[in-house]
């Protein structure tokens, strides 16, 4: 048999229900990437997958149930990745912070077509921001304890841990346009910037609040 007869006979060969599955995945978080959901059609997803329409049906029941196999396939790899990183228990508070900061920038370094699509996504199941949730569910319990400790609310530490989780992705979205700086760099200044200023807040805040509102705060302190 000759080069050529081997090579056509490869290509014929059928793929496994899995193996087409995963093909199917692969192809389509690439397209999805590019031009989003209403700018991708089944029509190009099968042809860029060399197989039919029905195909794709009978895989997913169509291109919103492929989009959201993809986009839920992503997230759990990013919450797999982040939660592995949040699972020691060495270094402290910061450093716990720090490694998911590394996890998260990990994720978006490596890949990268993944990002776009799970961070564009707002509906689908298992979605970059159900991820980001988790994730800040688990920053709220680490820093519950040293709020309350310095004299803070405790229950600031909900929204302080959604505004690190933000500040984290908000930076890991712009970085990945330039890579600049290196990866780790970044990651250890975020948490240098978001800890010490949770390290230096005021106790009571000078902020600009109404004269009710500065009242109270300093009568509670």
């Amino acid at each position: 048999m000759s080069a050529a007869d081997t090579t056509i006979r490869a290509i014929r060969v059928r793929l496994t229900g899995p193996q087409r599955r995963e093909q199917l995945l692969g192809v389509a978080l690439t397209l999805f990437a590019e031009r989003g959901i209403d700018g991708t059609s089944v029509e190009e997803i099968a042809a860029a997958a060399g197989v039919s329409k029905p195909v794709v049906y009978e895989h997913f029941g169509g291109k919103e149930g492929l989009y959201a196999a993809v986009v839920e396939r992503e997230a759990r790899r990013l919450d797999d990745a982040i939660q592995a990183a949040l699972a020691g228990e060495s270094g402290g508070s910061r450093a716990l912070i720090e490694r998911g900061a590394v996890a998260l920038l990990d994720y978006i370094d490596e890949r990268p077509t993944g990002f776009r699509v799970v961070s564009r996504d707002s509906s689908a199941g298992g979605s970059y921001a159900d991820v980001m949730s988790d994730v800040a569910d688990r920053v709220e319990n680490v820093l519950r304890g040293p709020l309350g400790r310095r004299g803070f609310d405790p229950d600031l530490a909900m929204p302080f841990s959604r505004a690190l989780v933000g500040l984290v992705a908000a930076a890991g979205q712009a970085w990945l346009e330039t890579r600049r700086p290196p990866k780790a760099v970044l990651a250890t200044e975020l948490v240098n910037l978001a800890w010490n200023g949770l390290a230096n807040l005021e106790q009571p805040p000078d902020a600009a609040v109404g004269p009710g509102q500065a009242q109270t705060s300093r009568a509670r302190s």
